[in-house]
């Protein structure tokens, strides 16, 4: 029963860490916002980088979003900016979630108080 076990494992997709948010940076420019978002994860190349973040509501309603278009390998942690972000005056609190071109949107969010 143990060797069923282990092979059932063997067999499973590998789960690879989720992207790390290191640190946001926000701006008020006007009327919108521009953020700037550090990320970690252990990118390997074209078939498995960061390849996103967003900028969310409470609700999970999205409020801006920066698509990256290539692994960042050698360039851990890395920052990138999106600016031009319309969030409400009275909103005073937004989340930000990365994405993995292999697992997806992660679960969580990392929760940024405007100032």
């Amino acid at each position: 029963m143990k060797h069923i076990a282990l092979l059932a494992f063997l067999a499973s997709p590998a789960v690879a860490d989720p992207v790390t948010i290191a640190d946001i940076h926000a701006a008020r420019m006007g009327d919108t916002w521009r953020f700037d978002v550090t990320l970690l994860h252990p990118d390997d190349g074209w078939d498995h980088y960061t390849d996103a973040w967003q900028v969310e509501d409470a609700e999970g309603n999205v409020l801006g979003q920066r698509i990256l278009a290539h692994p960042h390998v050698n360039e851990q942690p890395f920052t990138r900016s999106q600016s031009g972000i319309l969030i409400p005056d009275d909103m005073s609190k937004v989340f930000v979630r990365a994405r993995c071109l292999v697992d997806g949107w992660n679960a969580d969010t990392t929760a940024f108080v405007l100032q």
